[in-house]
């Protein structure tokens, strides 16, 4: 059953109540919980109108702006630890609604977070928080799927943290994290190639203790994440430095033999990126060399069952080709 509405004079005067309220929540008097949650819940109603009726584009104006003139984002993050369940929903509904408000080709809401930055940064510390990490978690997604606050949250100096949270102790707050660390990667191919071209040693150093991980899941994911990233076109000059570091191979190898046959797996598909290398350092090449016989015998044995996985299979064949051609 929803919430009967708050009453309000206008919807300027709305937001400033809800603004207020969430100043005065006082965690010993449950009324203040309760005022607040109203008022959101009002807000919410008025964003969203019926079921079978967008509220007015006026209103949503009125309402939109009024909330980047309070700071009211910002204000409601720093606030989830404290509002009641439903008011955290609420919170994510009105944020995404907000988000994804256009003006023609404009995304006024986008605009209004790049000049205020401390709202994303917000939305990062929430992973320090099991009480309002998914709710911060998707409201962080939902910001990095526009390319702007995507390259801004890239190049913040807390994004660092990203590296921690992926090994968090809570299996929950650790997926959310990596979700978000694999968007920030993946989803922008150039603002996300050029933040690994200048932020190399730093994000690789960070990396490879993910690989070397005790955390399972962690390596795991790090590991597929990471063929996909050497693999796509725009990370070409990436790739190309990081197959060219003979650590990062021997690394691999290792890998390839691990106890888990999921990490031998994704080990297999960045490895191979080594090996197809028509550019190969010397270094790298007298690597390969030195293990040839024993990658060759490896690799003609490795994963044999896997007979549903055709691409598997050639690309495996292509890999003992190679590998027997080589010339030191």
């Amino acid at each position: 059953m929803s919430k009967p509405a708050a009453k309000f004079k206008t919807h300027q005067d709305l937001v400033k109540m809800v603004f207020l309220s969430l100043g005065k929540i006082d965690d010993t008097k449950k009324k203040t919980v309760e005022e607040s949650a109203l008022l959101i819940s009002t807000l919410k109603q008025q964003l969203f109108g019926a079921p079978d009726a967008e509220p007015p584009q006026e209103v949503i104006a009125q309402i939109t702006q009024e909330i980047y003139n309070s700071n009211l984002l910002l204000a409601m993050i720093q606030s989830l630890v404290k509002v009641d369940f439903e008011s955290k929903k609420d919170i994510v509904s009105i944020f995404g609604k907000v988000l994804r408000r256009k003006i023609g080709e404009r995304l006024p809401t986008v605009e209004y977070i790049c000049s205020n930055d401390g709202i994303l940064l917000e939305l990062i510390k929430g992973y320090s928080s099991v009480e309002v990490y998914g709710c911060t978690g998707q409201m962080l997604r939902d910001c990095c799927k526009h390319e702007p606050l995507a390259k801004i949250v890239l190049n913040l100096p807390e994004f660092a943290s990203f590296f921690k949270c992926v090994q968090h102790s809570s299996f929950d707050v650790q997926a959310e994290a990596f979700s978000t660390f694999k968007d920030l990667l993946t989803t922008h191919k150039v603002v996300a190639a050029t933040y690994l071209e200048v932020n190399y040693d730093f994000v690789f150093r960070e990396y490879t203790a993910l690989l070397n991980s005790e955390n399972y899941v962690t390596r795991r994911q790090s590991l597929k994440l990471l063929g996909e990233v050497l693999l796509e076109r725009a990370n070409f000059s990436v790739m190309t430095k990081y197959i060219g570091i003979t650590e990062n191979l021997k690394l691999i190898m290792t890998m390839l033999r691990d106890n888990s046959r999921n990490i031998q797996y994704e080990a297999f598909h960045v490895f191979k990126v080594f090996v197809a290398n028509p550019n190969k350092s010397k270094a790298i090449l007298d690597i390969l060399m030195k293990n040839k016989d024993k990658l060759v015998e490896f690799l003609s044995k490795f994963h044999n069952d896997r007979n549903d996985d055709a691409q598997f299979g050639e690309e495996k064949n292509y890999l003992v080709t190679q590998l027997k051609e080589l010339k030191g």
